[in-house]
């Protein structure tokens, strides 16, 4: 299959006997706990099974963050441990390096950098970043990805498949077949690194002009399916900032341009980013409007049907105005079947929480002050009410809308940033039509040179 090349069978045997004891371990004492009642240190085990995750590099731990935001589907325990985890990964040696970048741009590699940093500025899930300079002077960003990658993600996709079968078996109020589905291809695809620039060129052109946002450029020439070299953007980890107790004007700034980043790509062109840790954007000054932001790493993107953007349109005015058959439709073109009234009225708990910041026209945070765990909390109450009302099938389209919602909601809350998010909305949106959001996606794609299989 193509979505599997590289992949061997040995690399993935590897893989499965270095991380069956870590998720076996989870699925033991989940279900020991369920089914026998019985008792673990599930402290302990969640510690050492996060440091298990990140020191494994690769799919997994970007597949714990995820699972760590679906209610009950760990212990608490677990999901707060893994909900910690970055893309921290250990670097790999010099030599490593030098091996890699050979195969990518051939012998003589070191030529085309005026320098080239040894040291890993930054380690990602599926590879390492290294500080470079080329020699027009341009300050670049090398990602490599980390050797036999292809086999590690089939073999953490195996691992996730099975865990996922036994939670549904514990548990079915949530069928998240088509959830793996979707996971499991944007992973593959975050594996080709030409993919990736040009998800970067698409969120260049769709954010070009957009006050406060910065977005790297991939430099072509030096790019490969497991080489992305980009242009270094300077900017400040957004929690260090905050550790320093900036202003509300530089945090209101920082927390409008992230709103913009994520937003104004969706809104405008039915596109977003499905990975919104911490790790993928950076706070920095801004020569236009003071202080802003950068968007980082554009392996895992989610291009929607125009039409999911109406249902989203539509999900927001039923949410306005009380309207159980816009919601209804909202629904429906969301990919949900055969909905219940019961069910749809738990949904709509969870559509109020995405919209109330946009419907109040006044001043205010988007997430309460005082929970920081309001989008989790929220998440389970429905999550409570689905298993009252009986099982729903989850579009695969609805879980990387339903984690960026959650990801930023932590963000906004961390900024404690006040403004009329109703109005940037509107601003967004009051111009809506949904062939113009069909037009401007086509020839964002077009121009960016994105795939379309």
């Amino acid at each position: 299959m193509a979505d599997r090349e590289g992949s061997t069978l040995f690399g993935e045997m590897r893989r499965m006997v270095r991380t069956s004891g870590a998720v076996g371990g989870i699925a033991a004492r989940v279900a020991g706990e369920r089914f026998l009642g019985l008792k673990s240190d599930k402290n302990a085990h969640a510690e050492s099974l996060k440091s298990v995750l990140g020191g494994l590099k690769g799919p997994l731990m970007k597949v714990a963050q995820f699972l760590a935001t679906v209610p009950e589907a760990l212990p608490e325990e677990y999901a707060q441990e893994l909900a910690t985890l970055q893309s921290n990964a250990p670097p790999m040696g010099w030599s490593f390096v030098r091996r890699r970048m050979q195969s990518e741009l051939g012998p003589t590699w070191q030529s085309r950098f005026a320098k080239f940093g040894q040291e890993a500025s930054a380690a990602a899930s599926l590879g390492k970043v290294h500080r470079a300079t080329l020699h027009d002077g341009r300050e670049v960003a090398c990602k490599l990805q980390y050797p036999d990658m292809p086999s590690v993600v089939e073999a953490d996709l195996r691992q996730l498949k099975l865990a996922m079968g036994l939670y549904r078996r514990m548990d079915n109020t949530l069928d998240n077949e088509e959830a793996y589905d979707e996971l499991a291809q944007r992973l593959r695809e975050e594996l080709d690194y030409t993919r990736e620039a040009s998800h970067m060129r698409m969120y260049g052109i769709m954010l070009r002009g957009t006050p406060g946002v910065a977005v790297p450029s991939a430099v072509e020439e030096l790019t490969t399916k497991r080489l992305l070299t980009m242009t270094w953007l300077e900017g400040r980890p957004i929690l260090r900032r905050l550790e320093e107790n900036p202003p509300e004007e530089e945090r209101v700034a920082y927390a409008k341009a992230l709103f913009r980043a994520w937003y104004v790509p969706f809104y405008r062109y039915g596109v977003i980013h499905g990975d919104p840790h911490l790790g993928n954007y950076q706070v920095r000054t801004d020569e236009e409007v003071g202080f802003g932001c950068n968007l980082l790493d554009f392996g895992v993107i989610r291009i929607f049907p125009p039409s999911f953007v109406t249902g989203v349109i539509l999900l927001y005015e039923a949410v306005r105005d009380g309207d159980t058959e816009k919601a209804a439709e909202a629904y429906r073109i969301w990919g949900f079947r055969n909905l219940t009234k019961e069910q749809m009225e738990v949904l709509t708990v969870w559509a109020r929480f995405l919209y109330e910041p946009l419907v109040e026209d006044r001043v205010r945070t988007i997430t309460p002050l005082d929970d920081p765990m309001y989008g989790r909390r929220i998440a389970m109450e429905v999550h409570a009410g689905l298993k009252r009302t009986g099982g729903v099938r989850i579009p695969r389209e609805f879980p990387l809308m339903d984690r960026a919602a959650i990801g930023l909601g932590s963000v906004f809350y961390r900024l404690q940033a006040k403004a009329n998010w109703h109005r940037m909305f509107m601003e967004l949106v009051s111009d809506f039509d949904e062939k113009a959001i069909a037009d401007r996606q086509a020839a964002a794609i077009r121009e960016a040179g994105v795939p379309t299989t």
